[in-house]
């Protein structure tokens, strides 16, 4: 019987459906003592090394699984399933792996040393696992086809992590592929005997995940001693693909019904002269129109709660339903945000928000999108810096540790599940400044120079700031973008979504000033968003510019484009592909 290992963390809903989806059966791992009666144990991991280590420690699993590792019988990690197998990990200097491979897992160094450029931590995206060079080729096409790895025509896998096991003498007989980011190689796979493992998720890998792990299922026994010791193949990419996001914004109508929606400037509602009756945009049903964008080959789908169901308890959130129908026939990432915050049901049962999130990483979610949330925590960072250094800070990055109380949703989500499962999503807006004015001090790293947009003044030179908004845009804060952009960073967020209240449904392209500015700011992924009307503009903002200190935007999300066939996702990416850009495309 194959045994699927459940440690309490992240997303394991999704490998779930994979199975499920494949024809397998499988039971849960509820003791040690299932871990023994297993045929087969696949051990999914979602967050953080230590956090693992500790919940395999406390439900009596770790001697049980080196046990069952040693007995020969089949064992499939992914992530941290696979990094729990080494000795321990940079992420947790006090914790204990498992032991089995002889080498130690490390953090990704921010900088590309070969480029002299800075790289974006976590590693996240599409990236190739390339097959492990040794002297017997025929053994090694042989190796890879017996696990869906393809030795000529190497796949895209979907990667999210900080984390990496570097390539060095201790894995010369375990690794079976390598992935190369910036100037650093590291093993996505490892293979020996009956231990099968990978860095990527393939239950997020589209179907080259899919026949991954059908593969490894069909396995009828355990892998013969191998003898092999390998060389990293030479890498075909340095960096993960350029990601081309589908957002979904959902919402009740006036009738009570899920739909997505779409607005412009954030209203979501039809223009009409008596605004009142006007009926929100009703662009499709959720799960249908993020299936069409799997089938169309999205890289990750994101669903905005645009709505606080605040009349729901947790339990019965109608987005929990709506992740868990996705989930099971969408394998992608999937995203969610809104109401991810400290809930109150209305029986007065209090949730805080990493409960909140555990409840959508269960229904299927990957990541939790949080917006207003932050800027608040942002907020309380700088004063509790301010206070700690006994001066006015402005910069949230440079914030001291006793600054940092864990109190926030951003800072226990990122502990529990790592930073790459903590999304923020950005909200400013432009605050021009006449040329004669002085610009307040705590947002001068926010000033850009540039074409004025405003309907009165278009086209002349202008100055502005980029303000934080929360409640959707309707509510200014004393908070600039680069501000809450490095707060978040420093309170343990792994990706950004900048968003342009300005350029929200206008279809005149992303922001570049504003993607660049924060880009150069921080060290974690970004994500484009707001503006987009063709598929010249996905081209344009994943353009190299001095502004934002040769780092990359990671990804581009669009929504209402797409919602309207007006460009499809094959288009955009057949674009970008033909503009040199690396675009998954298999």
């Amino acid at each position: 019987m194959l045994y699927l290992l459940d440690y309490g963390a992240g997303n394991i809903q999704s490998l779930a459906n994979s199975l499920t989806k494949l024809g397998h059966e499988f039971a849960w791992v509820r003791t040690p003592e299932d871990i023994m009666r297993a045929d087969a144990l696949l051990f999914p991991g979602v967050g953080s090394f230590g956090s693992a280590m500790q919940a395999l420690s406390e439900k009596g699993f770790v001697e049980p699984l080196r046990a069952y590792i040693a007995s020969g019988r089949p064992y499939m990690g992914i992530c941290v399933g696979m990094q729990v197998l080494f000795q321990g990990s940079d992420e947790s200097a006090n914790a204990k792996g498992l032991g089995v491979v002889p080498a130690r897992v490390e953090r990704f160094s921010t900088t590309d040393g070969a480029q002299n450029a800075r790289k974006a931590v976590p590693h996240m995206g599409w990236s190739k696992a390339e097959l492990v060079e040794w002297g017997d080729s025929e053994a090694r096409a042989a190796l890879g086809d017996r696990y869906g790895l393809s030795a000529s025509m190497p796949r895209h896998y979907y990667f999210v992590h900080s984390y990496r096991v570097p390539f060095c003498e201790g894995v010369r007989d375990w690794a079976l592929a390598t992935t190369q980011y910036g100037d650093e190689t590291f093993v996505s796979v490892v293979q020996r005997r009956n231990v099968f493992a990978t860095q990527f998720h393939p239950e997020k890998s589209g179907q080259a995940g899919l026949a991954l792990l059908q593969a490894w299922l069909s396995r009828t026994q355990a892998e013969p001693p191998s003898a092999r010791h390998a060389v990293p193949t030479a890498p075909t990419a340095r960096a993960p693909t350029r990601r081309i996001v589908a957002c979904l914004d959902v919402r009740s109508n006036d009738d009570g019904d899920l739909v997505v929606t779409k607005g412009e400037s954030y209203d979501v509602r039809e223009r009409k002269p008596d605004a009142s009756a006007a009926p929100v945009r009703n662009m499709g049903k959720p799960v249908e129109l993020a299936q069409r964008y799997y089938e169309e080959g999205a890289d990750e789908v994101a669903f905005l709660n645009i709505t606080s169901f605040r009349d729901w308890a947790l339990g019965d959130q109608p987005m929990l339903s709506l992740l868990n129908v996705a989930a099971a026939t969408i394998f992608v990432p999937l995203t969610i945000g809104g109401g991810i915050r400290d809930f109150t049901d209305p029986d007065g049962t209090f949730h805080p928000a990493l409960n909140v999130a555990h409840a959508y990483f269960r229904a299927g979610a990957d990541k939790v999108s949080i917006g207003s949330e932050a800027v608040y925590a942002v907020e309380q960072l700088l004063s509790r810096a301010s206070a700690a250094r006994g001066e006015v800070m402005f910069d949230p990055a440079d914030a001291p540790d006793a600054a940092l109380q864990g109190d926030t949703g951003i800072e226990q989500i990122s502990h529990k599940y790592g930073a790459q499962a903590v999304v923020v999503s950005i909200d400013p807006k432009r605050v021009y400044v006449d040329a004669d004015a002085e610009v307040p001090c705590a947002h001068a790293a926010s000033l850009v120079s540039g074409v004025d947009e405003r309907p009165a003044t278009a086209g002349q030179p202008a100055r502005w700031w980029y303000q934080c908004t929360v409640k959707g845009g309707r509510e200014a804060r004393d908070l600039d973008a680069v501000q809450l952009a490095r707060g978040v960073e420093r309170l343990g967020a792994g990706e950004l979504l900048i968003n342009s209240i300005d350029r929200d449904g206008s279809n005149s392209g992303f922001d570049l000033q504003l993607m660049d500015l924060v880009r150069g700011s921080v060290n974690i992924p970004v994500v484009a968003s707001s503006g987009a009307g063709c598929a010249q503009h996905f081209s344009e903002v994943f353009a190299a510019r001095h502004s934002a200190h040769g780092a990359p935007i990671e990804a581009a999300l669009a929504a209402g484009i797409f919602h309207r066939r007006e460009v499809s996702i094959a288009e955009v990416k057949t674009y970008c592909a033909q503009a040199g850009y690396d675009i998954r495309l298999d």
